[in-house]
C-alpha cells in the first residue's frame, strides 16, 4: 500500500495515487492563504516569498509515519529537479517547531531539504487540512492547482510526470 499509480491523461495532469488518497486538480486554481509561518532558520515567512517557482508543499510532522516513509522520496525529487523553477517546501506541524523538526530530518538522512514550521497549525487549517502528509501544488502565480492527501514515491517516474506537466504547462510560466 502506498505505491505510486499514475494513468497518462489526454486533458490535465497525470493520475497519481497514494497511500490515502489521489492528487486532485483544482478546475480553478484559487489563490493560497497569505498565512504566516516559520521559515527554515526561524523568521515568520508567507507563500508569496516562493512566487516565481512551481512549489509542492509537503505539510508533514515527525509523529507520522506516512510523512517520515515518504521524506527520502521528497528530497530525491527535490536533488532531481529542484531548482529556480521548481522547489519542494517542508512544513513541519509539529508543536515544538524547528526544535524537533530540523533534527528529525538529518536524523532520517534527508540531506537536501530543510523544513520551515507551522507549530500552531495555522497554516494547515488555511489549507484545510484534514490530515497527513498533505501535498499541495502551488503556481508561480501563487494559485493551488492541486493536492494529495497520503504518501507518494515522490521521486517515482508517475509523480516526476506530474511535476513536469506543471512545469511544462502555461501555469508555470
Amino acid at each position: 500500500m502506498g505505491a505510486v499509480v499514475a494513468v497518462g491523461a489526454a486533458s490535465g495532469p497525470p493520475a497519481l495515487s497514494g497511500g490515502y488518497g489521489a492528487y486532485e486538480p483544482l478546475a480553478e486554481p484559487t489563490p493560497a492563504p497569505s498565512t504566516a509561518f516559520l521559515d527554515p532558520d526561524g523568521r515568520p515567512i508567507k507563500l508569496d516569498a516562493y512566487r516565481g517557482s512551481l512549489v509542492l508543499l509537503n505539510l508533514w510532522a515527525t509523529w507520522c509515519a506516512p510523512c517520515v516513509k515518504e521524506l527520502p522520496s521528497l528530497d530525491r525529487l527535490q536533488a532531481e529537479l529542484g531548482g529556480d523553477r521548481f522547489r519542494v517546501l517542508l512544513v513541519s506541524v509539529d508543536r515544538k517547531g524547528l526544535e524537533v523538526a530540523a533534527p528529525f530530518l538529518e536524523k532520517v538522512g534527508v540531506k537536501r531539504l530543510r523544513t520551515a514550521a507551522d507549530p500552531k497549525s495555522e497554516l494547515a487549517r488555511a489549507f484545510g487540512t484534514s490530515g497527513l502528509p498533505t501535498s499541495i501544488l502551488i503556481g508561480p502565480d501563487g494559485r493551488v492547482l492541486g493536492r494529495m492527501l497520503g504518501d507518494a514515491e515522490w521521486d517515482s517516474p508517475e509523480a516526476k510526470a506530474l511535476i513536469l506537466h506543471y512545469l511544462d504547462s502555461p501555469e508555470a510560466t
